[in-house]
C-alpha cells in the first residue's frame, strides 16, 4: 500500500500527542511516508515536536520523515491529507468568549451562543487563509477540519470554496456521545451505525443501529437513560472532568422533555439557557478548568518525556486506549484512503438531503465516506419543532458570516438577537460591543467605528 504525506495543522495543540499516537497505531491501514507538524507559533509547537520525534522513533521507525515547521511551503508541498485543528486566539480568547456573555447573564460557551459567535469570527479568516495556502501547494489534498465552531466555519468554506468536495468539516461530539451509548449497551461506538440530523452542535440521533444485526438500539438507549442511569467519572487512568460528567448526565433531562430523538449534549445550551447560566461560575469557566487541568498535565508529560528521551519503559508508555478526537479523524482518513464507505457524521450542504429544509443549509448528517468523499444519506422531512429550531439557528450562522464578510455590524447584531442563548436586543448590543473591544486584534477596527446605542 502506498505511503502518504500528512500534515497536522495546529502543531502545538495539546491534542496532538494523542493524534500522533493514533497515527502510529494505525500504520497498517494508513501508512505514512512523511508527517509534518505545522503551526504559526514556533515555541509552542517545538515542545510537541520534540515529543513527536521520540514517539515516532520508538513507535513508527518505518516513517521516513518527521518534522515540525512554521514554513507553509515546507508543510504543505505534496500533501495527501491535512488534519486541521487550529484555535484562533488560543485559550486566552476562549476564556473571554466564555466570560463576557456570562457577565451579561447569557450562556458562556466556546462554540454556542455569543462565545461561539466570537470564536467563529476569529476562526473563519484563519481557516480561509489556511485552505488557500494548502490549495496553493497541494490542490488535491484532503482537508479534514476539526476547527471550531464547525458550523460557522462550514458555512464560510462553502461560500469561498464551492464544490471543493475534499474539504470535510467534522466534529467528534456525536462520536463521544456514542461512546457513552456504548457504556450503556455493553459495547463500543464501533458497533453502532448512527442516523443523525441537525447542524453542528445542534442535532439529534434518530436511530442507532447495531452493525451486526441491524436492530435499532435507540429505544433501549432511551429506556436506560430515562430509568436513572448516571455516567461515572471513569477509571483512575481516564477520569472524566466534572463539567463533562454533568453534561452527559443532562441528556436524560432533555430526553424526558423531548422524547422523540436522542439529543446532542450541546442542545442544553439552547433549550435550557437559564439553567446553564444559573449553574455557571462567571469567574471560573471551562477554559480555566482546561488551563488548570489538562493543559498543565499534557505539557508536564511532554517535558518529562523530552527530559527522559524515551517513552517506552516509562509511565508515559502508549497503551491500547482510543482517544475519541484522535481516532475519529484517523478513521475518516482510512475510510477515504481505502474506499471503505463507512458511515460518518459530516457537515455538508443540504441539497435536498432533508427535503423540507433550506437546500443551502450546512447540515450535519450521516454520510458514507469513500475515495470520492462524503455521500449523504437522504432523510424524510423533519417535524415542525426541529425545522423551526434548525432554521433559526442557521439564520444566526448565516448572518454571522454575512456580517463578517460584509463588515456589517447590524448583521452581527441581528445574528446575536436570533441566537436562542441571547434573544434580547439590548443585551445583544452590550455583548457585541464588549466582544468587539476584546477581539479588535482579530476582527480589525471596522466594527468599532459605529457604537450601538
Amino acid at each position: 500500500m502506498k505511503a502518504h504525506n500528512v500534515v497536522i495543522v495546529g502543531g502545538g495543540s495539546i491534542r496532538n500527542p494523542e493524534l500522533m499516537a493514533m497515527l502510529a497505531s494505525q500504520k497498517e491501514k494508513f501508512p505514512i511516508k512523511r508527517l509534518v507538524l505545522y503551526d504559526i507559533e514556533a515555541d509552542r509547537q517545538e515542545i510537541v515536536g520534540k515529543y513527536g520525534e521520540i514517539l515516532m522513533r520508538e513507535y513508527y521507525p518505518e516513517l521516513e520523515t518527521f518534522l515540525y515547521t512554521t514554513d507553509p511551503a515546507v508543510a504543505f508541498e505534496g500533501v495527501d491529507f491535512a488534519l486541521v485543528q487550529i484555535r484562533a486566539g488560543k485559550i486566552t480568547m476562549r476564556e473571554k468568549d466564555e466570560k463576557i456573555p456570562l457577565k451579561h447573564g447569557c450562556v458562556g460557551q466556546e462554540t454556542c451562543g455569543a462565545g461561539g459567535f466570537a470564536y467563529g469570527l476569529r476562526s473563519v479568516p484563519a481557516i480561509i487563509e489556511l485552505v488557500k495556502t494548502i490549495r496553493k501547494y497541494s490542490p488535491e489534498a484532503w482537508i479534514l477540519n476539526y476547527s471550531n465552531p464547525a458550523a460557522i466555519v462550514a458555512e464560510a468554506t462553502k461560500r469561498v470554496f464551492p464544490g471543493d468536495h475534499r474539504i470535510l468539516n467534522i466534529c467528534d461530539m456525536p462520536i463521544a456521545i456514542m461512546d457513552r451509548y456504548g457504556e450503556l449497551m455493553g459495547c463500543t461506538r464501533l458497533d453502532f451505525e448512527p442516523r443523525y440530523f441537525g447542524l453542528n452542535h445542534f442535532g439529534w440521533f434518530t436511530h442507532v443501529y447495531d452493525k451486526k444485526t441491524g436492530v435499532d438500539l435507540a429505544p433501549a438507549i432511551k429506556e436506560k437513560l430515562l430509568s436513572g442511569h448516571t455516567f461515572g467519572k471513569g477509571n483512575e487512568e481516564h477520569v472524566m472532568e466534572q463539567s463533562w460528567l454533568e453534561t452527559y448526565n443532562f441528556m436524560a433531562r432533555m430526553l424526558r422533555d423531548y422524547p422523540e430523538y436522542l439529543p446532542n449534549t450541546y442542545l442544553k445550551y439552547y433549550l435550557y439557557p437559564d439553567h446553564v447560566v444559573e449553574t455557571s461560575d462567571p469567574n471560573y469557566t471551562r477554559a480555566n478548568e482546561i488551563m488548570d487541568g489538562k493543559e498543565k498535565k499534557v505539557y508536564s508529560m511532554l517535558n518529562e518525556v523530552i527530559k527522559l528521551g524515551k517513552i517506552k519503559g516509562t509511565p508515559y508508555e502508549l497503551g491500547s486506549e482510543r482517544n475519541v478526537h484522535a481516532s475519529y479523524i484517523v478513521e475518516l482518513a482510512i475510510s477515504i484512503l481505502n474506499n471503505e464507505n463507512n458511515i460518518f457524521l459530516i457537515i455538508v450542504k443540504n441539497n435536498g438531503i432533508i427535503p423540507n429544509i433550506d437546500p443551502d443549509m450546512m447540515v450535519e448528517v450521516a454520510c458514507r465516506v469513500g475515495s470520492n468523499g462524503a455521500e449523504a444519506l437522504a432523510m424524510e422531512p423533519v417535524g415542525t419543532f426541529y425545522k423551526g429550531m434548525m432554521e433559526n439557528q442557521y439564520a444566526y450562522e448565516k448572518l454571522t458570516v454575512d456580517g463578517l464578510f460584509e463588515k456589517d455590524k447590524t448583521k452581527l447584531l441581528q445574528a446575536l438577537a436570533l441566537n436562542r442563548t441571547v434573544v434580547d436586543t439590548d443585551t445583544a448590543k452590550k455583548i457585541l460591543d464588549d466582544l468587539i473591544e476584546a477581539n479588535v486584534d482579530f476582527w480589525g477596527s471596522e466594527f468599532t467605528t459605529v457604537k450601538n446605542d
